[in-house]
């Protein structure tokens, strides 16, 4: 914020001429003012104390004194409250950054150079065996969001993603479809690959279920206990036994087991890049477990034949990790195969080669917290530079009104079905609402509802047709908008319970209120043949002032997001916005305000929160339709 940074100089200088010290920048601690308290901004002057020498009143009395007199321009005047100095900045401040709120291209963001840091992101990790559901739904807005806010923070981003195209999971999918498929196809059946291959998923569960009932009532009526006949039926289960043997021929690389892997794979994958279309979310480059696992392996015996690891009688490689306060964790199975954390090594190994990064962030939801704990040991014991310091964005579960979802029982909420309800529910709702009557004659009112507690009716007067093409348009970036601003919202660490009614509401922190607030702006502007302004003069209201505050902490709020990872910070900070601003818009005229300056600097004011709510909402990767 340019008057925050002219106000540090400032009370720094003031320091050294008054009490004869230097004092770094972190040292001035100014924040926006208490609402109950005469001005904008507050500086803290307790560090101080002892370089003045004097009661915390009387040397806020002297640097507010200095500040008035060498900064008149800036500081209009200021009073002291025990040890804080409150300055009232002056309105041609505040003016002066209004106009520069709307010349900046990228407003509150940082630029990035070829010498950025490079952060690789990873996000959404998909297995092949089902389509993408609730879960992966916030995993990769959390992904997209977060690559955007690193992106206005000043840093390079790759966005990567990782599919889990192999294992016994995806050879249960496999059989299903041999035995119960019967040459089904997505062009047969006329469903997305991804949904096809998941019916098979469930199929074999089902079937698998069946079979061991069946099992373990024979082997308790041969004499065993429940608890051991169910063991053994799991055991003896010849579904099981098909299925890892499919495995087996996949590792061997059997031409028809892979042929019949590849085919339904590239039937999932059309499907998933359909999702990921209708989603807004897309990557730089994709990995591939059955291409990573390898690597993963041949990176684990160089740490073996290093010392890093140690081999067990049964030829399983482990790690020892009580040195840094943790467990043994397996790398190698005793047949040489696999685990996750093998092929998370393999998939770093190749990313290492393929860019040169100097942040990894994983998305991937918290209950592989500790795998990500060890991951981290493991890669800076291999060398990777970044291993150390990798970041594990760690989320939440997100669940239904009616309770978790479960892939292999076939309830879970499925990602394609979720996006066309909410359109479905966009398009429903925006149909119900009545034709409003604005409280100003029809004259640019966001609705007669519109006030501080961030309620506003819909009125479609001027907007986009309902039933055109154009009203189809808005009612999917309505849908979408709702669906991603309710999920990102929501400090992605915490569960949470995802309820499509609420986040469609045009009432309160949804996205569908923000995006009506910027597309009747948006409608204001047009009203006005808003173009270009001559300079601005004029007296402004407090609730003008508070709103370019506002406008003028959106390059914090970026930065907070980017160093906290958390994009719910830029969510918030847009409904804040919204909200801010429809409270002004309720109190104040802008097309009949008769004052020609004080009409030309509310036009501004239009543009600059139509301009920021467009940006923060875009870091969000949520549309806002210029008509609702």
């Amino acid at each position: 914020m340019q008057i925050e940074s002219q106000l540090t100089a400032a009370i720094q200088a003031a320091i050294k001429t008054l009490y004869g010290q230097e004092v770094p920048e972190k040292m001035v601690q100014l924040s926006a003012t208490k609402k109950e308290f005469e001005g904008h901004l507050t500086l803290v002057v307790f560090p101080f104390l002892k370089m003045s020498r004097k009661a915390p009143e009387a040397t806020a009395q002297e640097i507010g004194q200095y500040l008035v007199e060498n900064l008149p321009d800036v500081v209009a005047r200021f009073n002291v409250i025990k040890g804080f100095l409150n300055l009232v900045i002056a309105d041609a401040c505040w003016v002066a950054l209004l106009a520069d709120i709307r010349q900046q291209e990228r407003y509150g963001m940082k630029p990035v150079t070829p010498e950025s840091p490079l952060v690789m992101i990873e996000y959404s990790s998909p297995n092949t065996n089902k389509p993408l559901h609730l879960g992966h739904v916030r995993n990769n807005l959390l992904g997209w969001a977060l690559a955007q806010v690193m992106e206005a923070n000043g840093n390079r981003v790759v966005k990567t993603n990782i599919v889990n195209d192999r294992g016994i999971h995806i050879c249960k999918s496999m059989l299903a479809w041999l035995k119960w498929g019967n040459g089904a196809t997505p062009e047969s059946t006329g469903k997305k690959g991804d949904h096809l291959i998941g019916d098979y998923y469930v199929a074999f569960d089902k079937h698998y279920r069946a079979e061991l009932k069946e099992l373990t009532e024979q082997f308790v009526l041969s004499g065993l206990s429940a608890e051991e006949a169910a063991e053994k039926a799991e055991k003896e289960s010849p579904l099981m036994q098909e299925a890892r043997a499919m495995l087996v021929k996949w590792e061997q690389n059997d031409p028809e087991v892979r042929a019949l892997w590849k085919k339904m794979n590239d039937w999932v994958y059309a499907g998933f890049d359909e999702t990921y279309k209708a989603l807004g979310v897309g990557f730089d480059k994709i990995y591939y477990e059955s291409q990573t696992y390898l690597e993963g392996k041949e990176k684990v015996m160089e740490g073996l034949e290093k010392g890093f690891f140690y081999r067990r009688e049964d030829g399983s490689v482990w790690a020892n990790l009580n040195a840094e306060g943790l467990d043994e964790k397996l790398l190698l199975r005793a047949d040489g195969t696999s685990v996750y954390m093998t092929q998370d090594i393999g998939t770093a190994k190749l990313r290492f080669q393929d860019y040169p990064i100097d942040k990894m962030i994983y998305v991937v939801g918290n209950e592989q917290n500790y795998h990500f704990q060890v991951l981290s040991i493991l890669l800076d014991k291999l060398g990777f530079k970044w291993g150390k310091d990798l970041v594990h964005f760690s989320y939440g579960m997100v669940e239904l009104p009616n309770g978790k979802m479960k892939s292999r029982e076939g309830t879970v909420v499925d990602a394609d079905d979720l996006i066309e309800k909410m359109i479905e529910e966009a398009r429903v709702k925006w149909q119900e609402k009545p034709l409003s009557n604005s409280p100003r004659g029809g004259e640019d009112s966001l609705s007669s509802q519109a006030d501080t507690s961030g309620k506003a009716a819909l009125p479609p007067a001027g907007g986009a047709g309902r039933g055109t093409s154009e009203g189809a348009a808005v009612a999917r970036i309505v849908g979408m908008g709702a669906l991603k601003y309710f999920i990102l919202k929501v400090d992605a660490r915490k569960n949470m319970l995802f309820n499509p009614e609420e986040s469609i509401d045009f009432n309160g922190n949804t996205g569908p209120f923000i995006q009506y607030t910027y597309a009747r702006i948006r409608s204001i502007l047009r009203k006005a043949q808003f173009e270009a302004l001559p300079a601005l003069h004029a007296e402004l209201s407090e609730k003008e002032i508070a709103i370019i505050q506002h406008l003028a902490a959106f390059g914090a709020a970026v930065q907070q997001a980017g160093t906290d990872y958390n994009v719910s910070v830029i969510a918030n900070y847009c409904y804040d916005l919204a909200k801010e601003f429809n409270g002004f818009y309720h109190d104040f005229q802008i097309l009949k305000e008769p004052d020609e300056q004080k009409r030309a600097v509310r036009l501004a004011l239009c543009e600059a929160v139509a301009k920021v709510i467009k940006s923060g909402m875009g870091l969000l990767g949520i549309e806002v339709p210029e008509r609702m």
